[in-house]
This record gives structure tokens, sequence and C-alpha cells, in this order.
């Protein structure tokens, strides 16, 4: 009787995400209708917007630099707590709890919104006590999170990033794509395609245009 031979392995596809963006959450939700249609793996990581505009704060209007040192902090503190106390694989199903709640429910990075978001996926409520923790637990490991992603495709990117094998076997990386609203089925495969087709062209660095919406949340 003959064995069956193992399944081939999923192509590894690495997302850092910070969960106030909305533009990194509809990015996630298009990777996860890619990861329906093709054999990848999405496994995913943590970044922040605070941390990665810390070098250039006077630069900033003073709205985004009000938002930065508030509403920013919160959830990636509470997420990263999550991952480094109960594991990597709270990661996505968190993100998704708190995604809909702050982005399609409207009910913005707020507190109850976290509390809510660590109910839906069983996670201990007291999680929510690092929010607002003064000296963050885990800063450490938030900020080698953050760097990973950023030293794989620079520093003039913002959120989502994203990296996986190229043709050698060698990870690329990429920011974006920025989308709205999150492409589904054959067009969501389209745009994947193209994507990983451009970012593994040695010396390829960007395709952009001015937006004209804002991002649709379905």
């Amino acid at each position: 009787m003959s064995e069956t031979a193992p399944a081939p392995a999923k192509t590894p596809v690495d997302f850092w995400f910070d969960p106030l963006c909305p533009w990194a959450w509809m990015t996630s939700r298009w990777v996860l209708e890619v990861e329906k249609h093709r054999d990848i793996e999405v496994r995913w990581h943590i970044m922040s917007l605070a941390v990665l505009n810390e070098p250039k704060l006077d630069e900033l209007p003073e709205e985004y630099r009000e938002m930065l040192a508030t509403k920013a902090w919160q959830p990636v503190r509470v997420v990263t707590a999550a991952w480094q106390k109960h594991g990597e694989d709270v990661l996505g199903p968190l993100y998704t709890a708190l995604g809909t709640r702050i982005h399609n429910r409207g009910e913005g990075a707020t507190l109850e919104a976290l509390a809510g978001a660590l109910a839906d996926v069983g996670l201990p409520a007291d999680l929510i006590g690092y929010a607002d923790q003064e000296n963050f637990e885990f800063d450490a490991e938030l900020r080698a999170s953050h760097k990973e992603g950023i030293d794989k495709v620079g520093q003039d990117v913002g959120t989502p990033v994203i990296a996986l094998p190229g043709p050698d076997g060698e990870q690329i990386a990429f920011f974006g794509p920025v989308v709205t609203p999150a492409p589904k089925g054959e067009d969501a495969v389209r745009l994947w395609d193209g994507a990983v087709a451009v970012a593994s062209v040695p010396g390829f660095y960007e395709i952009k245009r001015t937006r004209t919406r804002g991002p649709v949340f379905d």
C-alpha cells in the first residue's frame, strides 16, 4: 500500500500591521481573500505608526502628532502584550476582531473597542491594562518586530509591509498595496499576482497615484 504524498508547503507571507491604520486593514482583508485562492499562509507581525514617526515628529501636523501620542499607542500595546503572553497564533484573530470594531463598525480605537475585541477572541480582559502602561513591559519586543519589517522594505514607507520568498528564495518586501475596497475573488488574485511580479523585479521601487477616495469597509 503506497503512502500518500505530503501536501506541498504553503508559501509564507509575512504581514506587518498597525491595528489603527485603516489602509493596512483594507490590505489585510485582501491578503486573507488571496489566501483562499493561492497556496499562501499569512503570518502576522506588529509594526507601529508611533514608532515609525518618532524621528520626524517635528515635521508632522499638530493633529497627527496628537493622534500618535495618544490613540496610536493603545491598540498596538494591547496586541503586542497578547502576542507575548499568549503566542503568535492570537495575532490574526485579534487583529480581525479589533479591526472589525475599529474600522467596519466605526467604534474607533477606544478602550471599549479594545476590551470588546479581547472578549471576542477569548483573551483575558486584564490585557487592557497594557494600553496605558507607562513603561510598557514589551516595548523592546514591539520595537524589534517593527524594525524587522522596516529593515526589509526601507524607511520611506508606512503600514502595512508584506514580505514573501522571491524567485531566488530571498525574501522580497513591499509597502501596500493601498487599495479600496478590498478586492475579492479573481480581482484579489489578479492584484496579488501583479504586486508579486513587480516587487520581484530588481531595481523596481514604486508605482503611485493620488488617492481620490477614502477606505471603503465592507
